[in-house]
């Protein structure tokens, strides 16, 4: 026997045989793995910017109230288009020098929500800045803390055309006659934020073995609405954030939908339009992103329909085929 009780010895050399074959079972045999993985063919290497976003992301220590993991099991299909896999990290995980290891950005608990594909879900710039400045200005019920060290306030006369200004509603602000302006680490924040969107890996597993993979089966109603889509649950996950649950907007930063002309209008080509393509000529509003790379046709037509028909707005419905039409008709233009 060892006798470890009494041979100071043997102790030693057993510990440091225990914890050197451990090492080598959870941390170097997993790093050699690691750096076998490859990125995926549509992703794009971090820009200089993403990559001091990815560091600002790291100092605030973002990863402890959000993850960057999404995982096999239906609650989490809201975050992602897929389960993560390692060739996702592959950009962030490069190392720092031969000694270091770039830190983990996997996130500790689900706090907020995950990270994982926040790139396509919130796609908009103003929005990522407002949510910075102060999380209750698009998220009412938000506990996420604001940081206000990543702007800066300024006399309106003292604004020059390079400052980011950032549309806060003035009942949350403490001095009304300032602006906001969004610092460069503010700016590179939201440049790595905006990046995160999930690679396309061609066919999907199984439904069986990833139930976040599952499609609805969409079939139209009678009264041309996707039967298998629900436009408010839609409407929740990627319009609500910016035009509130309500429709009402806010003052300053998103407009409403409510009473909108361009939702009832009989002719909804403006209104699809503004969807796919995204909408920048209202100074006094945020910049809206184009959502044609991220929603279907029949995506478009359900959150149309919804709009359409929600918080007193009383319009035909949109279908497919006509969301359809305006996309061809786009994209035809724009190859001429």
């Amino acid at each position: 026997m060892l006798n470890l009780n009494n041979n100071h010895k043997n102790l030693v050399i057993t510990s440091l045989t225990v914890y050197v074959f451990l090492s080598i079972l959870i941390a170097v045999i997993p790093a050699y793995q690691l750096d076998k993985v490859q990125a995926l063919p549509s992703m794009e290497p971090f820009s200089d910017q993403q990559l001091n976003g990815l560091k600002i992301y790291n100092s605030e220590n973002c990863m402890s109230c959000h993850t960057q993991q999404v995982r096999n099991i239906e609650m989490d299909k809201v975050w992602g288009e897929r389960p993560s896999i390692p060739s996702d990290y592959f950009y962030s995980k490069k190392r720092i020098d031969i000694w270091r290891q770039s830190p983990s950005v996997l996130g500790s608990e689900r706090t907020g929500p995950d990270l994982t594909n926040v790139g396509k879900r919130q796609p908009g710039k103003e929005w990522h800045l407002l949510h910075l400045y102060n999380p209750r200005t698009v998220v009412k019920e938000s506990v996420m803390p604001g940081y206000p060290w990543l702007f800066e306030e300024k006399e309106a006369s003292q604004v020059t055309d390079k400052d980011v200004v950032i549309p806060v509603p003035t009942n949350f602000l403490k001095d009304p006659s300032k602006k906001i302006i969004a610092t460069q680490k503010a700016l590179d924040l939201v440049s790595y934020l905006t990046s995160l969107k999930q690679a396309t890996i061609g066919e999907m597993p199984s439904s069986d073995f990833i139930p976040s993979s599952k499609k609805d089966n969409i079939q139209a109603g009678n009264n041309g609405v996707p039967a298998g889509l629900d436009g408010a649950l839609l409407y929740t996950n990627t319009c609500s954030a910016c035009h509130q649950a309500d429709g009402k907007g806010l003052p300053g930063a998103f407009p409403p939908l409510a009473g909108s002309k361009i939702v009832n209008d009989a002719n909804p080509e403006s209104f699809i339009k503004i969807i796919l393509q995204g909408y920048d000529a209202r100074a006094e509003y945020g910049v809206m992103p184009p959502f044609a790379e991220n929603l279907s046709d029949e995506e478009v037509a359900a959150i149309a329909t919804h709009e359409r028909s929600s918080w007193g707005n009383n319009a035909p419905a949109i279908t497919a085929d006509d969301v359809k039409k305006i996309r061809e008709m786009i994209n035809s233009t724009a190859k001429k």
